[in-house]
């Protein structure tokens, strides 16, 4: 740990500096908020608090890849009143059930957000040492990119 982090009292990030960003944009791909997790946590885990976060607009639709697949997640939308987008894994036994794929295909915005993100180096590279530096790295990356 460097001293600024100590002084600080910025917590540091696992040795290997790994996390995963969980952002939550609006349709035309424009970053509204994002929470950070370490790298070796399940999507899974994390719906619930990134559907909460951010600011007071109330999404519709929740649109995720297959990591977030969990039928307490899709229970956690629809109590909010969020319409659940998820794609079923490979070995679920539900899987042949209904998937609206016109609005999955909209998760390719979130996706072109994530390639803006990580044209800043620092955000791909992930070199920020504690978790309060890469939150404000990332902080600025997502202003820089909301226009």
């Amino acid at each position: 740990m460097q001293n600024g982090a100590a002084a600080s009292g910025a917590r540091p990030l696992p040795c290997d500096f790994s996390a995963k960003i969980h952002l939550k944009s609006d349709l035309d791909g424009h970053p509204l908020d994002f929470h950070l997790s370490p790298g070796e946590a399940s999507d899974s885990t994390q719906f619930e608090t990134a559907i909460d976060i951010g600011s007071a607009l109330h999404p519709r639709i929740a649109v995720t890849d297959k990591g977030y697949d969990s039928d307490p997640n899709r229970t956690a939308a629809l109590v909010r009143g969020i319409t659940p987008v998820i794609p079923r894994r490979e070995n679920s036994k539900k899987r042949g059930r209904f998937f609206p794929k016109r609005l999955y295909k909209l998760r390719a915005r979130i996706e072109q957000t994530i390639g803006k993100l990580k044209r800043f180096k620092r955000v791909a590279m992930r070199c920020k040492k504690t978790d309060t530096e890469l939150l404000g790295n990332h902080e600025f990356c997502m202003r820089a990119n909301a226009g």
